[in-house]
């Protein structure tokens, strides 16, 4: 009995290890965020294993029986869209249900994006916090308040369409000065990394709307 995680590229296809593929093909069933998003990526290395939808609406009403069919002997394996399952997409809930209901969990190293992000941010990185998605409304206040004394890096989500709009609200609680790096569209075509002050990015930004896959990284206090 065993759940398999397996990190799915973020962008080009050839970011994918051999194992990935490997353990794809051999599964029973793969489980994916968007079965037409991964049909991409399955068609493109001609793994013919059968899908089924796991996302955020449905996960709470399939996952008790997906663990029966795990301790049954089913091999399955858990994908989404991009990246790493669990890390700001759905995968919790199974992961937790598996590890209640003694079934082993195994997660393959692979592509997360805002690993890539960080590195190439050009700040500190020997610590740094990660927050995915930001709440929209009820929350933020409280954590950029949090923000203004971080000493560690910060890392964060965020859709083309608000990333404006929270970089504006970053700048009265870390102040003018501080420094963000956005990447937008890693690992594909039109990869591009904006680097400066808040009101710097902001202002190319409103004169370059973005679009695509987004990772903000926000220095340090220090």
């Amino acid at each position: 009995m065993k759940l398999i995680l397996v990190p799915t590229p973020v962008g080009n296809l050839k970011d994918i290890t051999l194992r990935a593929i490997e353990v794809l093909k051999e599964a029973e069933l793969i489980l994916a965020e968007d079965t037409r998003t991964s049909m991409v990526l399955l068609q493109h290395y001609q793994i013919n294993t059968p899908l089924k939808s796991y996302h955020q609406h449905n996960e709470h009403k399939v996952t008790e029986g997906l663990v029966e069919q795990l301790q049954a002997g089913k091999k399955i394996v858990l994908i989404t869209d991009a990246g790493t399952p669990a890390i700001s997409d759905p995968g919790f809930l199974i992961v937790r249900a598996c590890v209640q209901a003694g079934i082993e969990v195994e997660c393959l190293p692979g592509a997360t994006a805002f690993v890539p992000a960080l590195v190439v941010s050009g700040f500190p990185i020997n610590r740094f916090i990660f927050e995915g998605f930001l709440p929209l409304k009820k929350g933020r206040h409280t954590l950029f308040t949090a923000w203004a004394q971080e000493e560690r890096a910060i890392v964060f989500y965020e859709s083309p369409h608000r990333v404006v709009k929270t970089l504006k609200e970053l700048i009265p609680y870390l102040g003018e000065e501080r420094l963000v790096c956005v990447c937008r569209e890693l690992s594909k075509k039109f990869e591009e990394h904006k680097r400066g002050t808040l009101p710097e990015v902001v202002g190319y930004y409103e004169q370059h709307p973005p679009k695509g896959e987004i990772v903000v990284v926000v220095s340090s206090k220090s």
